[in-house]
Order: C-alpha cells, then sequence, then structure tokens
C-alpha cells in the first residue's frame, strides 16, 4: 500500500480552512482523512472550570502535538488511529473518539500546525489561507456565539486578548513555511482548482 500525501492547511481563526477542506473533498475522488488540531487540545481537567477558562488557547503550548503527530505517522503506516474530541465549554477531552482510517489523502487542519516543526515536517503540501482580519473576526463572532454557547462580550474580549496577539506572534509569521498562500479562503476558486489539480499529480506519481 502507498504512503498517504498530507496536506497541511493552517491560517487564522475564522479564515476559512474547513471551507477550504470541503472543496478539496468535493473536487478530489479518493477518500480523504481528515485531522484537526482543535481535536487536539491538552486536557486540563486537573484545574478548576475557572482557572481553564483563564488559559490561552491560542497559544502553541495549549495543543498536544506530540499526540497529534503520533496519530499522522500511525496513519501514514496505513493504521487507523482513534481521534480525541474536546469539549468547548469545559475545556476538557470529552472521553469520546472517533476513529480515523488511513486513506490516500489526509489533511490536517489548524491555525498553528506549521508552527511546530515536528508536525511541520510530516506534511508533504503545506497550505495558508490568508484572509482579512475583519472577516476573521466576523466568522469567530458567529461560530462561537452559535455553535459553542458564548455570548458575544466574551467572544470579543478573548479576540483582543489572546487570539489577535498570537496570530501576530506565531500564526502570521508561519505562513512563512507554506507552499501554497490561498487569500480569500473558500471564495479562491483558482486557488482551489490548483491544490486540487497538485493533489492529482502527486497521487498519480505515487501510482505509476
Amino acid at each position: 500500500m502507498t504512503t498517504p500525501v498530507v496536506i497541511g492547511i493552517a491560517g487564522g481563526t475564522g479564515s476559512g480552512k474547513s471551507t477550504i477542506t470541503d472543496a478539496i473533498k468535493k473536487k478530489v475522488k479518493d477518500k480523504i482523512t481528515v485531522l484537526t488540531q482543535d481535536s487536539y487540545y491538552r486536557s486540563f481537567g486537573h484545574l478548576t472550570l475557572e482557572e481553564r477558562h483563564r488559559i490561552n488557547y491560542d497559544h502553541p503550548k495549549t495543543f498536544d502535538n506530540e499526540f497529534l503527530v503520533s496519530h499522522i505517522k500511525l496513519l501514514k503506516d496505513n493504521e487507523p488511529i482513534d481521534m480525541p474530541t474536546y469539549d468547548y465549554s469545559s475545556h476538557m477531552r470529552t472521553g469520546k473518539t472517533i476513529q480515523k482510517k488511513p486513506s490516500k489523502i489526509i489533511i490536517v487542519e489548524g491555525i498553528l500546525i506549521f508552527e511546530n516543526k515536528a508536525l511541520r515536517d510530516l506534511l508533504d503540501i503545506k497550505i495558508f489561507v490568508d484572509t482579512d482580519a475583519d472577516l476573521r473576526i466576523l466568522r469567530r463572532i458567529e461560530r462561537d456565539i452559535q455553535e459553542r454557547g458564548r455570548s458575544l462580550k466574551s467572544v470579543i474580549k478573548q479576540y483582543y486578548s489572546t487570539v489577535r496577539p498570537m496570530h501576530i506572534d506565531f500564526v502570521e509569521p508561519s505562513k512563512r513555511y507554506a507552499h501554497i498562500i490561498i487569500p480569500e479562503g473558500g471564495q479562491n476558486e483558482i486557488g482551489i482548482d490548483m491544490i486540487v489539480s497538485k493533489i492529482k499529480d502527486i497521487n498519480l506519481n505515487i501510482e505509476q
């Protein structure tokens, strides 16, 4: 069995990473396995809920990248993995997992996947989704209120206290590691078609 192609999709919060992933899945006929870095937040069960609320979840140290790296390596060895799931309201892992089976194409999605060298070195194609800050914060507000049950005030406070400064310190500088930079995320049809074409080209070379 061939070694899977691993694609990393990074970018700031609300940049359109998931939209790009969905677009690739629709255009590529092969089965795709998707891992999200958000699923690999460290579990802070030893802290009180109040203490967990104060953690800066946009800092690289909050991710268990060693665990994520080990799962990518297993998938590359054509072994299935059990991806953890995360509860954003309690800031803890749920204890439930989602089985992910190996496939010819693996997509790893997350804001800081290019910041970690061990993780970065496993990525065959590195894509950075570059979207204006005003669009990103609006998407973040909508997502956090609708999907994560947060108030507008708490989302804005978190954006100014951690999200924005961490983007400046860690996310934006990691753009230099990208092979491809896609402006405006899922609205960029030409950029998405270029990525799909490259994936198909790599797959064809592997099969030969």
